[in-house]
């Protein structure tokens, strides 16, 4: 607690001397017509402290580098039309704040140390987050087109001395089948119960917030009153918006059900496309009966598919209650990469648990089913295929074309951003305070080359 107050200290004094100097503030940068504020950097370095970061003065060049890049982007983005929407940066906004509310230790905590309300200053940071997705959005437009043909991916290969050729560790592909339990509607009903208890209290009077944080089984909203903030149509699962775009500012919901557990819903306030709500969520818990028919569900499925009667990719797709692999044949998919995901997984990159139960495993055989917590805490029954593994071995062709191209994609995207870069620099008024100007990581936007 008291390294967050420290944090928060810190980030407090930074904004107080902005939002007061902002007026007479010194120019740090000029790029094309916009300037870049004494302010600007002030608060940015405040927001990289309020991450969890350590002081580090230096980091203010990368910060001018940062926004020097940011107004570039920007100021195209007018030329090219691009722009967001309202309700883009609104959720944006939103977003940040959840994340500095929950880092400061809840919202009032954090207006005291503002000394503004929180609403204030999202009205505040809103320009400045609305530049920043139009900048990034800029920088997609630019690289959009970019892609890698397998003939680039020989020529990036061929181009590595082979002494600096990459080293991989061992990898895996591996299949899962993953069974949650089925609550029969009388196993519910007193989940149900205690959520249709706590809307009573809440109709009866008593405080909406109070009761979210007491009794709220959502570790990400309980902390601040059950509050979500803004959200569209699209942020949650279907039948949670469904209720929140269907009542009206102040509306308490009836319980109703997600695959999380029973809610009651309340809604704060509607602002065109997006509403702000607040909620309960009382989570349904496997019981013993539930846990044995998964158990004996899974083990069927299991005898199936080692006796070849069911190929596992089938019984992943009919069975498994894990949407992210049950439509890739049960598969699990290393989705680090931009431009392409690979099956192929390095064992240093597994969850430990799977790691734990895969590494004994013959390739061609299945674990046998074992009951764990996911990451969201539900309760389940799980098996593996392992399909694959693959020896530490230097970089080649045949074994690592997905990896090569993921690398020739990154390199050719680099060189693409690279050159617009150079090319707009050259035909924009730059000029740096020269307080700055030693900083290593401007040296290109002062060169006159």
């Amino acid at each position: 607690m008291r390294k967050i107050l420290g944090v928060i200290a810190i980030l407090i004094t930074s904004l107080t001397n902005i939002y007061a100097q902002r007026s007479i503030n010194k120019i740090v940068a000029v790029v094309g017509d916009n300037v870049i504020l004494q302010s600007d950097i002030e608060r940015d370095y405040a927001n990289y402290i309020l991450q969890g970061n350590s002081e580090n003065p230096e980091v203010k060049c990368y910060l001018v580098q940062q926004m020097l890049t940011q107004k570039l982007l920007s100021q195209q983005a007018v030329i090219d039309s691009v722009t967001v929407t309202d309700d883009d940066v609104s959720g944006e906004v939103d977003r940040r704040m959840r994340v500095f509310v929950q880092r400061a230790g809840g919202q009032e905590r954090l207006e005291k140390f503002l000394n503004r309300s929180v609403l204030q200053y999202k009205d505040e940071i809103r320009p400045d987050v609305r530049e920043q997705m139009i900048a990034e959005k800029m920088r997609s437009k630019i690289t959009e087109n970019v892609a890698v043909t397998p003939l680039e991916v020989k020529r990036y290969f061929d181009s590595i001395p082979k002494d600096s050729l990459p080293y991989y560790n061992t990898e895996v592909e591996i299949g899962e089948i993953v069974i949650h339990p089925k609550l029969t509607k009388q196993e519910k009903e007193s989940f149900r119960d205690k959520a249709e208890s706590l809307r009573l209290r809440v109709k009866g009077g008593e405080s909406f917030e109070t009761l979210a944080s007491v009794y709220s089984q959502d570790p990400g909203s309980a902390p601040e009153g059950g509050d979500l903030g803004f959200f569209d149509r699209t942020a949650m699962v279907k039948e949670f918006s469904a209720m929140a775009f269907k009542l009206k500012a102040g509306e308490i919901s009836p319980v109703f059900e997600t695959e999380y557990g029973f809610h009651v819903l309340q809604v704060v306030e509607r602002r065109g496309e997006q509403v702000h709500a607040r909620h309960i969520l009382i989570k349904t818990e496997p019981t013993n009966a539930s846990l044995d028919r998964t158990k004996a569900h899974i083990d069927s499925i299991h005898r199936d598919v080692v006796a070849g009667k069911l190929p596992f990719a089938t019984a992943a797709s009919l069975f498994s209650d894990n949407n992210d692999t049950k439509f890739s044949g049960g598969m699990l998919l290393n989705s680090e990469g931009v431009s392409s995901r690979t099956t192929y997984i390095p064992t240093d990159k597994l969850d430990p648990s799977v790691f734990l139960t895969v590494d004994t495993m013959k390739v061609g055989t299945y674990s046998k089913p074992e009951l764990f917590t996911s990451k969201e805490g539900k309760q389940g029954y799980r098996f593996f295929y392992l399909k694959s593994k693959t020896q530490p071995h230097q970089a080649n062709l045949d074994q690592d074309f997905p990896k090569l191209k993921e690398d020739a994609y990154q390199d050719k995207l680099n060189k693409k951003a690279s050159e617009w870069f150079e090319k707009k620099r050259k035909s924009t008024y730059v000029k740096i305070d020269p307080e700055f100007q030693s900083c290593s990581s401007l040296k290109l936007w002062t060169s006159t080359n």
